[in-house]
């Protein structure tokens, strides 16, 4: 555990993508050394609160460095907790520099050093919207699987439909070899959503409340799948088990995801409900805030706002129950890092305690993480495709 004075190993066991995972989920502040026979020197990589805020390889600094080092395939890595008195050169949040990486990895626009890794095409066809637009859709992956939340497997060929939007269930997957494809239908056709590789997972928290919910999109193989079937009484318990405030908060970040994959769904079809939305409603975090504050509305509405390189993008409206700000433990591309939040002055909230939230994430059992970690990585992605729909009209 990273809770130790220090966590080291092989990365031909542990790559750098899984580094990242475990450090930020854990909120770690230290120094990542990397060492690899195939460099004349280390690479460090300076994190606070779990987030990378310099790194320095060779001649390379800040997250050129980082990008580097994503190419140590083979060597040794030794993560020493201690304060860290580097100055912040890394901007880009934590989930973004590990897809960004994997792109240029797998594109070759980092030199592998060491073994070949095991990256999955970047870049996904999609689906066709207007005549020469493509939806990109990045594979993304999941870390470690704990089997002893595994209750059995199953198996499908390519082709085979894993989960069909509107049906009724409450199973969860974790994809233990292989590649799915996620996407939701439209009046234009069906649009890819995200690519998902081992250690992802098939269903939501959604599984764990006791209600019925339809599923949010469909699930395909892209090739033959091999898939662990999570025992959700266990998850059931432990989700019960959580404060008031966690819950919500999950279940919030829930909601946020299926809103923002229907506004993916939203403007392919060249339609945009919320053309308009921050008209009226004044800024209430600011997009880059370094203040650790997180709210829950109890009334009113609130809009998260992104931007483009073709303007101003209205991500997702939040409602009564739902919750935003800065999460310790989670970063999903959006507020307050990358966004900002606009909100009526009708908006009543509530603050919650990030540092509590934060003791309690840190003891879940690591399949309860990695449930929340991928909902996050996902919400991050499919904010990203919107994004990228936005950018090409």
């Amino acid at each position: 555990m990273v809770d130790r004075s220090s966590l080291e190993g092989s990365l031909g066991f542990i790559s750098l993508p899984d580094l990242f995972q475990i450090l930020g989920g854990n909120a770690s502040t230290g120094i990542l050394e990397l060492t690899t026979p195939y460099a004349p020197h280390p690479g460090h990589i300076y994190f606070e609160g779990g987030n990378p805020i310099n790194a320095s390889s060779g001649t390379l600094n800040g997250v050129e460095a980082v990008y580097e080092l994503f190419g140590w395939l083979e060597g040794r890595f030794e993560f020493r907790e201690e304060p860290v008195t580097s100055g912040r050169a890394i901007k880009q949040p934590r989930m973004q520099i590990v897809l960004d990486a994997l792109r240029m990895l797998d594109d070759g626009v980092i030199k592998k050093v060491g073994a070949p890794l095991s990256v999955q095409d970047a870049v996904g066809e999609g689906a066709e919207g207007a005549p020469g637009t493509k939806v990109v859709s990045q594979t993304i992956k999941g870390p470690f699987v704990d089997y002893s939340f595994i209750i059995g497997e199953e198996e499908f060929r390519e082709g085979d439909r894993v989960i069909k939007e509107g049906a009724h269930g409450k199973w969860i997957w974790v994809i233990l070899e292989g590649l799915v494809e996620v996407n939701r239908e439209s009046s234009n056709g069906p649009i890819t959503v995200a690519r998902m590789g081992e250690g992802c997972f098939a269903g939501t928290i959604s599984a764990l409340l006791f209600q019925e919910h339809a599923r949010s999109a469909n699930v395909r193989a892209l090739s033959s799948v091999r898939l662990g079937l999570l025992d959700t009484e266990r998850l059931s318990r432990i989700f019960t088990s959580l404060s008031p405030d966690f819950r919500s908060v999950l279940v919030s970040l829930d909601r946020r995801l299926r809103r923002i994959t229907d506004r993916v769904v939203d403007l392919f079809t060249n339609q945009d409900s919320l053309a308009g939305a921050a008209e009226g409603k004044a800024t209430v975090l600011e997009k880059g805030s370094p203040k650790e504050e997180l709210f829950t509305i109890l009334d009113g509405e609130a809009l998260v706002v992104g931007e483009s390189q073709k303007g101003v993008l209205p991500v997702v409206l939040l409602v009564k129950e739902d919750i935003f700000g800065f999460l310790p433990f989670l970063d999903t591309g959006l507020e307050p890092r990358s966004a900002a939040v606009a909100a009526s002055k009708e908006l009543k909230t509530r603050p919650l305690d990030p540092d509590a939230l934060q003791k309690e994430y840190n003891r879940l059992p690591a399949t309860f993480k990695n449930l929340i970690y991928h909902m996050g990585l996902c919400i991050f992605t499919t904010t990203r495709t919107l994004y990228h729909i936005h950018q090409r009209g």
